[in-house]
């Protein structure tokens, strides 16, 4: 599970103005006219060539629910990119909110009700600290390198917006919403 790939994945993809086709041959066309050919198009959802050229003619039309449900991811994944990447720099140039929970709290000796312990931490992102963790992602960086980032950001902002010492250890799970 990759929950800020997923998540910056989530946030593209709610950008596109234009619907995306409704018919499998239609979806196949689209997704064929992305990838720039039949071939790549069949090396993606993991059918023959030959299978994508019949849904192009539509010779099928109704796909398996396995292939369906491929052929729809895909064609999200590929669909207006452009719009894809002007979403993502509106998201440098505005933040984005992280939601995760983490061990965080403030150190005292043992014993004290202030005693790290994990809680749900939803902090926005400002701009300055959002662009390279988006430029990474752009970049192709691995989920783990991605987290780390975050998690370095998230111990700074709760150790300046807090009077006492904070302690932020990197403990990532699926946040709701981790791109707004």
């Amino acid at each position: 599970m990759e929950p800020i790939r997923e998540g910056f994945a989530h946030a593209a993809q709610a950008a596109p103005t234009r619907p995306l086709p409704k018919t499998a041959p239609a979806q196949m066309r689209a997704l064929v006219r992305a990838l720039g050919g039949t071939r790549a198009a069949a090396g993606v959802l993991g059918v023959s060539q030959r299978t994508v050229e019949r849904y192009v003619r539509a010779q099928i039309r109704r796909p398996r629910p396995d292939l369906a449900g491929r052929l729809a991811a895909e064609l999200r994944r590929h669909w207006q990119p452009g719009l894809q990447r002007a979403a993502l720099r509106r998201a440098a140039r505005a933040g984005f909110t992280v939601e995760t929970r983490a061990t965080f709290g403030y150190r005292a000796p043992g014993g004290s009700t202030d005693e790290a312990r994990r809680r749900l931490i939803t902090q926005h992102i400002p701009p300055a600290l959002a662009a390279p963790v988006i430029d990474a992602y752009l970049r192709g960086e691995s989920e783990h390198q991605l987290q780390t980032r975050v998690a370095d950001i998230l111990g700074e902002q709760l150790a300046l917006s807090s009077s006492s010492d904070v302690t932020c250890r990197r403990v990532w799970e699926a946040p709701r919403n981790p791109v707004g």
